[in-house]
């Protein structure tokens, strides 16, 4: 039997995410999951890629806020979940453009000390609507400020396979997963092409193909090789390697850890 086991979300594009008990699903993934996302000068969004820093910042919920941590230091920012300016501007997030909210200059200023270059916060208005790549789209599903798509699953049973082989074992949050489930054989879920939790139906449209975030320790900042090492070992095609599953999903409403995972 598949078990959902873990539920995460990651408000701020590649800051630290959290897991949750249960998750509500709105029209582009997770409530709250990558509504916010840093911008440097150019309107371009930053990542973990260029700045492993920012995995030392860890976005959580308090009440109607964002509140951001640093892992480091004693520095923290609450951040209103409604923008304080009405500044809007064109962002680029990978090939999209799309319209997204500058949040405020409080914000703006504590992050741009934090990582030591000007970069802005902004976010994602419910009008923004960021739709997938049509080559994978069943009913032009919209995404957040994610990669590419709303979802991301991963079978635990996968990552105790990959640090089966690996000196030190790794743990899950190199990964950002939204969903991780129980049970199953390592990556089932590259063939999980449809199933459902309780009454909302899933589908699993593109294998996960993983870049080097997966290197940077959550907790401290600090880059190394693996596991990319190990998986461009037997996990490589067309030369990307992969670990994980986007999904799209029709319908909607709450799971929860410990829901059960059908199958067709």
């Amino acid at each position: 039997m598949l078990t959902v086991s873990d539920l995460y979300i990651y408000p701020v594009k590649s800051l630290g995410g959290f897991s949750l008990p249960s998750a509500t699903l709105t029209d582009r993934g997770f409530t709250y999951d990558r509504r916010w996302m840093l911008i440097d000068d150019n309107n371009r969004f930053l990542s973990q890629r260029e700045i492993p820093a920012m995995a030392l910042l860890q976005a959580t919920i308090q009440d109607e806020n964002l509140l951001i941590t640093n892992k480091k230091t004693t520095d923290l920012i609450v951040i209103a979940f409604e923008p304080q300016t009405s500044e809007t501007m064109m962002v680029s997030v990978w090939d999209d453009n799309c319209i997204a909210q500058r949040v405020s200059d409080e914000a703006d200023a504590w992050f741009s000390r934090q990582l030591e270059m000007s970069c802005r916060l902004v976010y994602m208005p419910d009008g923004t609507q960021r739709k997938v790549d049509q080559k994978y789209a069943h009913n032009d599903e919209i995404t957040s400020l994610s990669d590419g798509y709303p979802l991301l699953i991963i079978g635990q049973s996968s990552l105790d396979d990959l640090n089966s082989r690996l000196a030190s074992p790794l743990p899950m949050n190199r990964f950002r997963p939204n969903i991780v489930f129980t049970g199953g054989l390592p990556f089932q879920e590259d063939d999980m092409q449809q199933f459902s939790i309780g009454d909302i139906q899933f589908f699993g449209v593109k294998p996960c193909a993983r870049c080097v975030i997966t290197t940077i320790d959550q907790e401290s900042g600090v880059k190394a090789k693996e596991p990319l090492k190990t998986l461009s070992t037997y996990r490589a095609k067309n030369q990307k390697i992969y670990f994980g599953q986007n999904l799209l999903f029709q319908g909607s409403g709450t799971i929860h850890v410990g829901d059960k995972i059908t199958l067709p």
